[in-house]
Order: structure tokens, then sequence, then C-alpha cells
């Protein structure tokens, strides 16, 4: 059985708990999982609708002043705090913990590398900082902090998903071919363990969803 039939099954069997916003989100984000695990063979592809999957179930409407980043940070603090049997924890610290040192040594990934290439900047800033995080980051993953180290994860993967989202990487291509490996196969693994948490949460996330269905 695929992830995505297990988890269709269990949301079908916790409707009854379910308010009508947290089965939409919920249906949503099993769709668009189903539809990743379709593409075996093109990570560029699997990555892109993991992390649909991913914004249909933590997305919401939030004010100019509220990132996108900031949405998602609050909502990984309190998954890892609903998170009993510590999946989250193995899949960082055991299965994933060579593909996200990989990653956070990875200047590519990183906004402020970007940012000091668009704006000419040749100064170290960017490098200061880009060592400063990686030893955060690192002390994080030694120190098995789940939800602090997940946030940095999901942050560098953020940057992968704004170069295919917006047309900065050709597909298929041979340069960072790694990267792309790696942030789908993260996705594949914390995409389902999160949708899971949510379908089993006893205080479910009854927040209004950003589209909700029209009827």
């Amino acid at each position: 059985m695929s992830n995505a039939e297990g988890l269709q099954q269990q949301l079908y069997e916790a409707s009854d708990r379910l308010s009508e916003n947290q089965q939409t989100r919920l249906h949503r984000a099993i769709s668009w999982i189903r539809r990743a695990e379709q593409e075996e063979d093109d990570p560029d592809a699997a990555f892109i609708f993991h992390w649909i999957a991913f914004n249909a179930a933590y997305a919401q409407e939030f004010s100019q002043e509220q990132t996108e980043r900031a949405t998602f940070a609050q909502f990984l603090q309190t998954l890892t705090a609903a998170d009993p049997g510590q999946r989250l924890h193995a899949m960082l610290f055991e299965r994933f913990s060579g593909p996200i040192r990989t990653l956070i040594d990875n200047k590519f990934v990183f906004e402020p590398f970007w940012r000091a290439m668009r704006e000419h900047d040749s100064t170290d800033g960017w490098k200061r900082k880009f060592d400063a995080d990686k030893k955060m980051a690192l002390q994080n993953l030694m120190d098995n902090r789940t939800a602090e180290t997940l946030r940095i994860v999901l942050d560098r993967l953020y940057v992968l998903r704004n170069q295919l989202l917006h047309g900065g990487a050709t597909w298929n291509s041979s340069v960072n071919r790694q990267q792309v490996r790696d942030g789908a196969a993260i996705m594949a693994s914390l995409v389902p363990i999160i949708t899971e948490l949510m379908i089993a949460a006893e205080d479910g996330r009854d927040v209004p969803i950003a589209y909700p269905v029209v009827r």
C-alpha cells in the first residue's frame, strides 16, 4: 500500500472527529502525495508535488507581516510537540542525517548567497552568516533538536523550491542534482509523516484555509 492509500484510509476513519476545514486540507495534501508518488524517476517533479502537498497541509491566510517561512516554522513547532512516537525525530536523525548535513553545507540553497549575487555584494557578509548558520544547524543536529533542525532543513529546501518553481533551474539538469535528489527524498518521507500526525492529532488544526471549497 502506498503512503497516499494508507493516509486516505486513515482520513476516512477519522472523518467523524475532523472539521470540514481539516478534512479539506488533508484531502488536498493526500491527493498531491499520490501524484508525487508517480514520479519515481523524476526528482524535480516529485519534489514539487510533495511541496504542494506540504503547502496544502499547513497553508492559511496570513498578513503581510507574516511570511510563509514564519507560518511553517510555527506550524512545525506545534507539530513536533504532537509527535509522541518521535517519528519526525527518527526521520531526521536516523534516516536522513547524511543528506541533511550535505544540505546544510550547500551554499546554493542558502538565500543570502543568492542575495549577495543579485546585489553584487563583494563582501563576505553572506559567508560569515553561512558559517554561523551552518554551525548552529550542525549543533542542533548533534543535540537532536527536532523542531529547530526541521526548520533549518525546510528553510534550505524553500530556496530549492523557489529555484524550481520560479524557473531558476533546468529540468533534469546535471548541475546540482544531489540537492534535488536529497530534497525529493526528504520531502517524500517528511510530508506523509506530517499528514499522518495531523490526522491523528486530538486537538486538530481547525484554522481557515486560504481557498475553501465554494459550493
